[in-house]
This record gives structure tokens, sequence and C-alpha cells, in this order.
């Protein structure tokens, strides 16, 4: 096994936790209702809230079968960049320890998906 099958492995993981758990508990609709509703997402707070949800589902699968890599990557990182920028830029760097809720969690999250999106690094210019 690869280290960059491992990682498509534990972010896949990691997606899926973090969505379907949500989809039985209440959660998801929670944060659609409670906080997206409430900073200014009304009356599409819901729907934003299991959109962001589904995509990371999808985006697990791909990442699972190394299809549409790029396209679930960019869409992740997109949703991780929002949740700092609304939720987990306030709360500092933190998500434990010196804090609470920070944003070290999406900006490791977004490494990864950098790092499987481009396994031998950007590529800047031509090599000609």
């Amino acid at each position: 096994m690869n280290g960059i099958l491992l990682l498509r492995i534990a972010t896949a993981i990691i997606l899926l936790t973090h969505s379907v758990f949500g989809m039985f508990n209440n959660g998801i609709n929670d944060f659609g209702n409670l906080y997206l509703n409430q900073i200014g997402f009304a009356p599409f707070g819901v729907f934003l809230a299991w959109s962001i949800k589904i995509s990371h589902v999808v985006a697990a699968i791909l990442l699972l079968l190394n299809k549409y890599v790029k396209p679930a990557g960019f869409v992740t990182i997109f949703i991780l960049v929002m949740g700092i920028v609304l939720v987990h830029f306030q709360e500092g760097w933190f998500v434990v320890g010196g804090g609470r809720n920070g944003v070290e969690y999406n900006f490791l999250l977004i490494c990864v998906l950098l790092a499987i999106m481009y396994p031998n690094g950007f590529k800047i210019g031509s090599s000609a």
C-alpha cells in the first residue's frame, strides 16, 4: 500500500464519519437551522447543510475509487475553507488543548487533499 492510497482511505473515512453520523442524529438539520439560517443563509440553510454532507459522502466514495479525485478535492477544499471562514477562524487555531473548534483540523485536511490531488507536487511552467 502506498502513502497516497493510505491518505485516500483515511480521508474517506473521516469524510464519511463526519457526514453519516449527522444524518442520523439530526446534526445536519440542526447545523442548517440553528447555524446557517441564523448567519444569513435562510431559507436555504438545511438544503446547504445537506448539500455539504452529501458532497462529503460523494468525495469519500470517489477517493476510495480513485476517480475524479481533483474535482472532488476542489469541492471539498472549498467547503473546508468556507468552514474556516464562517465557523472556525473566530475560534483560533486549536481544535482541542489550547482552544476549541479552531482551524487546525480543516487546515490538515486541506493539506492532505492537496497531497492526494498532486502526489508529484505542483508543476509550475513548462518542462521544455
